[in-house]
């Protein structure tokens, strides 16, 4: 190993700093930065294209730390490489109110391009990332004009690749051939509770090599054998791994390549013992010698000159293509088209109607080329789901301008490619599944929702109404468990229009994911007037059908497949003399925002007599029925069986809604 006095400062004044702020915060983990030091300084100062005074460059290089417990890694090179992380942001880790936390959390670091620590999650969505690129790419990039030419970057651990999700998205990635996404294994053969041996002992080259990667194994701390390994990676046309063989803790003389360097703090004792085998100063805390600083700092200014470089190509390329141009940037934007309410399909009234997963696929369609960055896909069920583009071709090595994707059976690997997309900008993402299997997309569902990033995921056969597949196949709980996550919109239409303005709202939705909730079992279009326009579904609960009264003697709340079943209790019990309203409710999240005075018209406090209607759990429909209300709904797993046997079966039916108001 050949490394320069000057590199190697450098690559140990990151050590120094994480070890010293994990000390500090008297909690972290230290042992992966001072491990993977030297492969980071490496990349950050030799290869990444970035530029620290704008984080969100459009074309620089993406790199995501997977192994986010690790986080003072990139902390490290973030305050170093000039980045808006100050040494007081650095000496504050881990506490209230600072943006250096304990995983790397997207919108609250400048420079972080992902929330990390859930490990694989970092691994997948960096798939989605690269795929993004190559959309964007092969839409606007012309053979004088190479205007979308990044790599996507992550440092991977262990852990990463025992996770499930890191081998379906390697076998994504491989079969997708995503030649500019790279990745450094931190391969130091230490998890929590010890050597790897104990539970990983497979051969992660064979493996790799399997999946369609290009392959190499270096010393993970020869800054030479780095270098050229990123350099051959940069070459291939396949995805990369570079397993780098690293020490855990490296330079520690009591904790180097021992899981005590993984999680805990090295301790002040073995902290200064460190810093003398490096030749530093043991006394001096967060300490950046001057020439470290200054070989860091030199990523301002070239930062600053690769994007004037990009900037000036931009504008070339507007003079040629003024056009496209144009349209790029409303992609980056995630512009949408003024008129998109226009452009939705209006369904006719139709008692038999049609399932709201084949409106949606109409949506879908009457959009397409409204919206042409929309970048779809399935997990292995586009017939089912109606996720597809019609004529807008399949997304593969062959054809990246293809915008529909198959995932192949993968589904959470396909929900965090769709935060990955997401995230990377340009791209308006959207991927469905059956509505059970959120519980495989659940993670990633869940970091978007962190992450604020607005992915769509279409969830069809969102009840019993699927009938004859059976319980393992019909969900229950999981439009309690997902209302119950923090910013998620979840949204189940009860007719086709009201699925025109639930794709409007989740386009427009930038804060979050949207969640599409569809059956698989036809239901009714409802006829229209002013009073109960299916633009009133933005709102989240609207009234379908009033009484005649100021306040009715009863409100029937429904969602999805069991709206009109509702409607058909009301025009029962109006015959019986009890004057009833009926109230769409599609969306919690949505009638929650609204104000006071529009929720109160909606679902008055004065009238107590509620009955909710909906083929799910019960748990938290008390918010809305109150203690005098009742909830027909499941609380138990379904059967297999034709589905109109199973709604009778289970009391999901008009006399059942009839019975409640009665009582």
């Amino acid at each position: 190993m050949s490394n320069s006095s000057l590199d190697k400062l450098c690559a140990d004044t990151i050590r120094t700093l994480s070890m010293d702020a994990v000390q500090k915060a008297n909690s972290g983990h230290p042992g992966m930065p001072m491990g993977m030091a030297d492969v980071a300084y490496v990349l950050w100062t030799k290869f990444l294209k970035h530029n620290p005074n704008n984080p969100d460059w459009a074309n620089r290089d993406r790199f995501i730390l997977s192994a986010g417990h690790g986080s003072m890694l990139i902390y490290s090179l973030l305050h170093l490489t000039g980045y808006e992380v100050s040494l007081d942001d650095i000496k504050n880790f881990r506490q209230m109110g600072s943006n250096t936390p304990g995983h790397p959390e997207y919108g609250m670091t400048p420079g972080v391009e992902m929330t990390t620590g859930p490990l694989g999650q970092g691994f997948a969505t960096g798939v989605g990332m690269a795929m993004a690129e190559r959309f964007l790419a092969s839409k606007f990039n012309t053979d004088e004009f190479n205007l979308i030419d990044h790599y996507t970057y992550a440092i991977v651990s262990d852990g990463d690749l025992m996770e499930g999700i890191s081998h379906e998205s390697a076998s994504l990635a491989g079969h997708l051939k995503l030649g500019k996404l790279i990745y450094l294994y931190d391969s130091n053969s230490i998890s929590i509770d010890g050597s790897t041996d104990l539970s990983f002992t497979e051969d992660v080259a064979k493996r790799f090599d399997a999946y369609g990667w290009d392959v190499q194994e270096i010393d993970g701390h020869d800054h030479a054998q780095i270098a050229n390994a990123i350099e051959n990676a940069q070459k291939s046309e396949l995805p990369s791994i570079i397993i780098c063989k690293s020490h855990i803790g490296y330079g520690s003389p009591n904790k180097q390549d021992t899981a005590g360097s993984h999680g805990s703090p090295l301790g002040d004792d073995e902290i200064k013992i460190t810093k003398e085998a490096y030749g530093w100063d043991p006394e001096k805390k967060f300490f950046i010698p001057e020439e470290a600083m200054a070989e860091f700092r030199k990523q301002v200014d070239l930062g600053d000159s690769r994007e004037n470089e990009w900037n000036s190509l931009f504008e070339a390329f507007a003079t040629e293509h003024n056009d496209k141009a144009l349209e790029l940037v409303r992609w980056l934007s995630r512009e949408l088209p003024e008129n998109l309410e226009e452009l939705l399909p209006v369904f006719e009234a139709d008692a038999k109607g049609m399932a709201t997963r084949a409106s949606s696929g109409k949506v879908l369609n009457a959009l397409k080329d409204a919206v042409p960055n929309m970048l779809g896909g399935s997990a292995d069920l586009e017939g089912s789901v109606k996720t597809n583009l019609s004529g807008e071709g399949v997304f593969n090595a062959e054809n990246y301008a293809g915008r529909n994707t198959h995932y192949g059976v993968r589904e959470h690997a396909m929900a965090a490619a769709l935060n990955g997309m997401a995230l990377h900008d340009g791209v308006i993402p959207f991927g469905g599944t059956f509505f059970v299997f959120t519980d495989y997309c659940r993670p990633a569902i869940r970091l978007a929702a962190l992450m604020q990033v607005p992915s769509i995921f279409v969830m069809t056969h969102d009840s019993i109404g699927l009938g004859e597949d059976g319980p393992t196949h019909q969900p229950v709980e999981h439009l309690a468990s997902l209302r119950a996550m923090p910013n998620v919109l979840v949204i189940r239409p009860g007719d086709a229009n009201e699925v025109a303005y639930a794709w409007k709202t989740a386009l427009e939705n930038q804060s979050g994911p949207t969640i599409l909730v569809l059956t698989r079992q036809n239901v009714p279009t409802f006829a229209r007037t002013a009073e109960n326009a299916a633009s009133l579904s933005e709102n989240g609960a609207y009234v379908l059908v009033d009484s005649d009264k100021e306040y009715p003697d009863a409100i029937l709340i429904g969602t999805g497949s069991e709206l009109y079943l509702a409607v058909e209790a009301q025009q029962q019990l109006k015959a019986k003399g009890i004057d009833a309203r009926v109230v769409s409710m599609p969306s919690w999240e949505l009638f929650a925002e609204q104000p006071l005075e529009y929720r109160e018209s909606v679902l008055p406090s004065e009238v107590t007599r509620r009955v909710a209607v909906e083929a799910g759990s019960s748990f938290g429909w008390e918010r809305y029925i109150g203690t005098e209300g009742k909830m027909i709904g499941i609380d138990t797993f379904g059967e297999s069986a034709p589905y109109e046997e199973l709604y009778k079966h289970f009391g999901i039916t008009v006399e059942k809604i009839v019975e409640a108001a009665q009582r």
